[in-house]
């Protein structure tokens, strides 16, 4: 039974399906297959009447002709068909079974991939982004002459340090993530006199793992588009608080009246919601309200599953 079995796992397993079930041409499989598993079947017994049976059988015995075989089809279907499938489709199971395994194995890296190469897109246009805001702040300054220049570039020098080198991970501490921001504030208000006023409010009782650079994209939108655009006396208003594994990021700037209509659609916050799509699916609300005349406010909830 061994060639009849070998036979019918090759036809079936590399002949019919991919040609036939693949291209779905399921009338042409059905008839093909009924076709080969007949085929093999009559083989079976045809090896078993020339081969098998002369070995063990003492001469002269009848044996049937190749027309009797092949027109039995009720001992085909009821004695070999049995013998012969069960072997066949035990192999067609494991081979497909171990195929689709693969196949989704594969397709789960190559999302995995997809999504890397996505935030890695998303973080090359973050970085330079912010260093342009920053390199041109220090500019300023050198302009300036300011005794704080020096300041302004070992402030700068930390924050490129974590960027750079601490935060390439997908998820790091969030007291990395709160030290960056003041560093980040402490710099920026090197632009400003005493009319900029930026609180920070920190209601963390324990380190939690969070994607890099999300709260920075936040604070650099209120800078640059709240104290950076309003003459007047901007405010910035900033917390954070994490409780029974949801971590809350609320952000509040004031805004000149005349940008209200202005669109919103900046470089920062469409790159946070990609980004916030890619690590946090159904695991975030990002609320950015402009209800006021001159405010613009911004609440971002994770809800931290993972820590570890």
């Amino acid at each position: 039974m061994l060639i009849p079995q070998l036979i019918g796992s090759y036809l079936f397993a590399y002949y019919l399906i991919p040609r036939y079930i693949l291209r779905r041409e399921k009338f042409l499989y059905v008839v093909t297959s009924i076709l080969s598993i007949y085929f093999t079947s009559a083989l079976g017994r045809v090896l078993i009447i020339y081969l098998s049976e002369p070995l063990i059988r003492t001469y002269p015995f009848e044996q049937e002709s190749l027309l009797e075989i092949i027109l039995d089809w009720k001992k085909l279907l009821f004695n070999y068909f049995p013998s012969v499938y069960v072997v066949v489709f035990t192999f067609l199971f494991l081979k497909y079974f171990i195929y689709f395994a693969n196949t989704k194995q594969e397709e789960l890296k190559l999302k995995k991939e997809k999504v890397e190469a996505e935030l890695h897109i998303l973080k090359a246009q973050l970085n330079p982004h912010f260093l342009f805001n920053t390199l041109n702040n220090i500019y300023v300054l050198a302009i300036e002459n300011s005794p704080k220049t020096a300041y302004s570039i070992e402030r700068l020098s930390e924050i490129l340090d974590y960027v750079l080198y601490r935060c390439t991970d997908k998820y790091v501490s969030l007291y990395g993530e709160v030290r960056m921001l003041e560093n980040y504030i402490a710099l920026e208000k090197l632009r400003y006199d005493d009319r900029l006023q930026v609180t920070f409010k920190k209601d963390i009782s324990q380190d939690i793992m969070i994607a890099p650079l999300i709260l920075l994209s936040f604070v650099e939108n209120a800078f640059k588009h709240g104290a950076g655009e309003d003459s007047g006396s901007p405010k910035i208003n900033i917390s954070t608080n994490y409780q029974n594994g949801l971590f809350v990021f609320e952000i509040f700037n004031t805004i000149q009246p005349i940008n209200i209509d202005a669109p919103r659609k900046k470089i920062g916050l469409t790159n946070i919601r990609k980004q916030l799509d890619l690590l946090y699916p159904n695991q975030y609300l990002l609320e950015i309200e402009n209800t006021k005349e001159d405010v613009f406010f911004v609440r971002l909830k994770i809800r931290i599953i993972d820590e570890n």
